[in-house]
């Protein structure tokens, strides 16, 4: 049998072949390239400017890593601001948790708009939500003008390793800001993209949130159509809040009683345990 193939890029050299199914749409909205797609072994994708940033037989490995660690670890977050996320997802996570608000900042408001239409299977309507507030504007001048103070914030961005314009969103400048309006006991969490193929570029994002906080901790869980282990960054001042006993975080999760897919209280610790997968030569 003979396939279509994307072609995504994993590095500047590397690329990882996907079949095509079917493309449901194609177009270009004011900010990227947006295609989503059937695609063979991965199911219903959203792919932006030829990267694929939800594929629906394993984005739950990447959206439980990226919200549920700092949320269990909070244990009782009520406010929480999203910056990026406009596929929804991580929204769709966030609101297992019995949380009062969310508030959803993105650029792209064509590609929310098509996400709400076209990637409903997998996020669950969470854009329309009454807990969520959908914000149409750029994160870095949401958080300039922004007051309201926050338990988590999480980033769900381009990767560092993209366009200028994303290094920016990974800065310490842009951490600082973010500090603000982030409560004293809050947890900051970003994904951080890999180290594997960018370790400069990690690293820089490393040590921007340690300049910044005072307890950072990174992770990584692997995302089969990414190509890669994505790396993730939990950030807060107080040290209680980044540690919790084994037994404290089960019970969280018990009481939760939430539907989860891969995280788990020992996915949880594995995921921490773990070293930061990087070239060895």
């Amino acid at each position: 049998m003979s396939f279509n193939y994307f072609y995504q890029p994993v590095s500047s050299i590397t690329k990882l072949a996907v079949g095509l199914k079917e493309i449901l749409v194609d177009t270009k909205t004011k900010y990227q390239h947006v295609m989503i797609a059937e695609l063979y072994e991965y199911g219903l994708s959203l792919i932006l400017d030829d990267l694929i940033q939800v594929a629906e037989a394993d984005e739950a490995f990447y959206h439980e890593a990226l919200v549920h660690p700092a949320l269990f670890l909070h244990g009782s977050p009520e406010k929480v601001l999203i910056i990026g996320g406009g596929d929804g997802c991580a929204a769709r996570e966030v609101l297992k948790h019995d949380v009062k608000s969310i508030k959803l900042v993105d650029i792209d408001g064509e590609l929310v708009e098509l996400c709400k239409k076209h990637l409903r299977r997998i996020n669950q309507g969470a854009l329309e939500n009454e807990k969520v507030e959908v914000v149409i504007m750029d994160g870095k001048e949401f958080i300039k003008k922004e007051n309201q103070i926050y338990d988590i914030i999480i980033l769900d961005l381009t990767d560092p390793f993209g366009p200028e314009i994303s290094k920016e969103l990974y800065s310490k400048k842009f951490f600082n800001e973010i500090k603000r309006i982030l409560d004293s006991n809050g947890i900051l969490v970003t994904q951080a993209g890999t180290a594997f193929y960018y370790a400069d570029i990690y690293d820089s994002v490393l040590n921007n949130l340690k300049s910044v906080f005072k307890f950072v901790k990174d992770y990584e869980n692997w995302i089969p159509s990414f190509g890669y282990s994505c790396c993730f960054m939990l950030a807060s001042d107080k040290q209680v809040v980044m540690h919790v006993y084994e037994d404290v975080l089960e019970e969280r999760i018990k009481k939760k009683k939430i539907e989860l897919r891969f995280y788990s209280r020992d996915t949880h610790i594995s995921l921490f345990k773990r070293r930061i997968t990087r070239k060895l030569i």
